[in-house]
Parts: C-alpha cells; sequence; structure tokens
C-alpha cells in the first residue's frame, strides 16, 4: 500500500478500487488520517462489494487490510457532507479532499 498514491487521488479527487474484507471497493477518498494508532482512509463507497449494508455508503477502511489498490483515471466533485457521529474521532488527519 502506497500512502503517497492515496494522498495524489485524494488531492486530485480521483476514484480508487481495491479489495477489502474480499469485496471490492469503488471509493470516493475524502480524508486519510489515524485512528487509534491505524492509518485508515474515510470514504464514499460508490461501488462493488460490502457485506455489511447498501451502497452507496459512508466506510472507513484499514490501510493494512487493503489490496490490490489502484487508483483510476474517473474524478468525482469534491467534498460530500460527512456523516456527522457515525465514525469515530480521528487522533490525527493527515489529508482531507479539496472543497
Amino acid at each position: 500500500m502506497n500512502e503517497t498514491e492515496i494522498r495524489r487521488a485524494i488531492q486530485n479527487k480521483l476514484i480508487v478500487e481495491f479489495t477489502y474484507s474480499n469485496h471490492l471497493r469503488v471509493v470516493e477518498p475524502h480524508v486519510l488520517g489515524v485512528c487509534n494508532g491505524s492509518k485508515q482512509i474515510l470514504g464514499y463507497q460508490v461501488a462493488g462489494q460490502s457485506s455489511s449494508g447498501g451502497l452507496p455508503e459512508w466506510r472507513r477502511f484499514d490501510l493494512a487490510r487493503m489490496s490490490n489498490f489502484r487508483v483510476t483515471t474517473e474524478t468525482f466533485p469534491g467534498r460530500r457532507p460527512f456523516p456527522s457521529g457515525q465514525h469515530s474521532p480521528w487522533d490525527q488527519e493527515l489529508e482531507i479532499v479539496p472543497a
């Protein structure tokens, strides 16, 4: 997993694809941060599969559990309203999608 590639995707509003919990995820990455000592991204999953509910939906992903990571050339329009109260707070925010 290349943190530089994740940062580039966030800065340039590029959709990413990766495998997580044996499911393909297609995600708009909005925040790269640290929570409880783990680097994670908060993203809006727009396609792929998930065993924890319907799509599209906000999800947090541990970088250590991601595989087959790829930055696509497809862009997304920018920030969506963040899901207040649904996710634990960040210990540190490393990168946030531009407005």
